[in-house]
């Protein structure tokens, strides 16, 4: 009886099946999608555009006009507006407190909070007392903010007189001198809006790489080159969202200026740019010429916003 013959070995097909059934159709779901992202961001865009696009055109509009806040009809006049306020002594004055106020605001306010950020971020007995109490001032009017610390600078009367006084010092007038006048206000600005950075700040650093920081100190790296070469790295991001964010708000106080010195002393001591609109368009009743100011400083803080973002994107690319 002989032997079966050997069968052949059949290879199996490579690659996928093949399909079976009818071809699949189209689905109409991404157009679905798009209708569903247009619906809800059509309402958001319409916002933006009725009450940030289009006061914007109207604001560079009335630039161009000599327009009295109470009158029907805006009269066009070219840029003399802009030719006016280029050649008016106290709009230098008014740039130097804005820059003076807004360099020391940004940088001050940054430094603190990045330090009391690192600070607290240790195991420290009471630290969320102390991070709740660093934060208070942040919400709180700044309208309030400034009456309460008119009892501190007060030069008869105040806490600091005080304090100045017991340690031989004479208290310098806040109220009459523009240069301490302006220091007043940083001062308190600072003091409200520290509680912005230090979280921003605090947040970033528990979401930071810790082997970074483990690999650095086995290496035996000093604490310095520890925060300078790992840690700062790290936070770019956060300061450079810190830094626009910090400098528009700072550039926009009103409310502290207002309550603490009404732009003065002696003028235009304490005076910034957009309280110079304030006053020009509702206490002179120019309103063109107060659009003009809004316009000028609008084009500063776009020309240091694009330089911000040039410069972090020059060192994103760099890391």
């Amino acid at each position: 009886m002989s032997a079966p013959p050997e069968t052949a070995a059949v290879t199996p097909p490579s690659g996928p099946p093949e399909p079976v059934g009818p071809p699949p159709q189209r689905s109409g779901r991404p157009y679905g999608e798009w209708l569903l992202a247009a619906g809800l961001l059509l309402p958001n865009l319409v916002l933006l555009v009725i009450f940030t696009y289009r006061p914007l055109v109207d604001n560079f509009r009335l630039s161009f006009t000599d327009w009295n806040i109470a009158a029907p009809v805006a009269h066009y006049i070219g840029f003399d507006n802009y030719k006016t306020w280029w050649h008016d002594p106290n709009s230098h004055e008014v740039l130097r407190n804005t820059l003076i106020f807004t360099v020391c605001a940004v940088g001050i306010s940054m430094a603190l909070g990045l330090a009391l950020a690192i600070l607290l971020d240790q195991k420290l007995r009471g630290r969320n007392l102390v991070r709740s109490a660093i934060f208070a001032p942040f919400v709180i009017s700044g309208a309030a903010v400034g009456i309460a610390f008119q009892f501190v600078f007060d030069p008869n009367f105040g806490m600091l007189r005080d304090l100045f006084h017991r340690i031989g010092i004479q208290v310098p007038d806040f109220y009459q001198r523009p240069g301490w006048a302006l220091v007043m206000v940083t001062a308190t600005y600072i003091w409200k809006n520290l509680g912005y950075t230090f979280v921003i700040y605090l947040a970033a650093l528990q979401g930071r790489r810790a082997d970074l920081d483990e690999a650095a100190e086995i290496d035996g790296a000093s604490a310095w080159r520890r925060f300078y070469k790992v840690l700062l790295p790290q936070l770019r991001p956060t300061t450079f969202f810190l830094s626009i964010t910090v400098l528009l708000n700072s550039v926009q106080v009103f409310d502290i200026i207002n309550v603490e010195t009404r732009g003065g002393p002696q003028g235009y001591g304490t005076t910034t740019l957009v309280y110079q609109v304030y006053r020009e368009t509702f206490v002179n009743s120019k309103a063109g010429y107060g659009a003009t100011i809004a316009t000028i400083m609008f084009v500063i803080l776009l020309v240091i916003t694009v330089i911000q973002v040039r410069v972090m994107d020059r060192g994103m690319r760099r890391d």
